[in-house]
């Protein structure tokens, strides 16, 4: 359904998976990638968004690289320089704002793990980011200025997971909150990290998958349709 695109990012190029729903057009969203990098998976969570109506944008945050390797995605993950992780976000945000397939000035953001911080790190960097959303997610490296998050937030976790734990995220929630943004996180009992990807069966959960993709979806129409 979707195409690797070239977009701009701070004076480089920067690639990405687009898709576009079949009626043409529709409001933005920023798909952010797994410590994996831009795999398969990825990019079905933006084609099941175009489905859903949006246009879709997962930029390639590694640059051609990903793995399937956990030692491996560590390594990548720890390379991520989180200044060019923001630009080429960014650069994603003005790319569908700019986009003639792309409804509204305002854009959603979901990311799974890794990418689940980055998406509260993009909302605190770009305005336009009204609806944001993190799939067990904790902050990045550095501490974003939450205060700067113009849209709501959207949260599922899950109840064993040590990466980012129930404890994890209700100080998250916390903090959010005290901020004065609008949050709602939910906690997917019964479940381990990462329970969205069905491309590992070792800890992906069908219910708790359908039920955060419905409320993902509510939370993106009441916000950005």
């Amino acid at each position: 359904m979707g195409e690797m695109v070239e977009f701009p990012s701070n004076g480089h190029t920067v690639q990405g998976y687009l898709a576009v729903p079949g009626g043409g057009h529709g409001p933005g969203v920023v798909v952010i990638q797994e410590w994996w990098g831009l795999v398969p998976h990825i990019k079905e969570v933006a084609d099941r968004l175009a489905g859903a109506g949006f246009v879709a944008l997962a930029p390639d945050l590694y640059h051609g690289q990903n793995t399937d390797e956990p030692d491996e995605a560590m390594k990548l993950m720890m390379a991520l320089k989180m200044d060019e992780a923001a630009r080429d976000m960014s650069g994603a945000v003005q790319y569908l704002v700019d986009h003639e397939a792309a409804e509204g000035d305002k854009v959603g953001s979901v990311g799974f793990c890794m990418g689940g911080g980055l998406s509260l790190y993009l909302a605190t960097l770009r305005p336009e980011i009204d609806a944001c959303v993190s799939y067990y997610g904790v902050l990045p490296g550095v501490q974003p200025d939450l205060a700067a998050i113009t849209g709501a937030v959207l949260g599922h976790y899950a109840e064993h997971d040590d990466f980012a734990s129930p404890a994890a995220a209700a100080d998250l929630k916390a903090q959010l909150e005290a901020e004065g943004v609008p949050v709602e996180f939910h906690q997917y009992d019964g479940c381990q990290h990462a329970f969205f990807n069905d491309t590992r069966p070792d800890v992906y959960n069908e219910e708790a998958a359908r039920r955060s993709w419905e409320r993902t979806l509510a939370f993106y129409n009441e916000r950005l349709g």
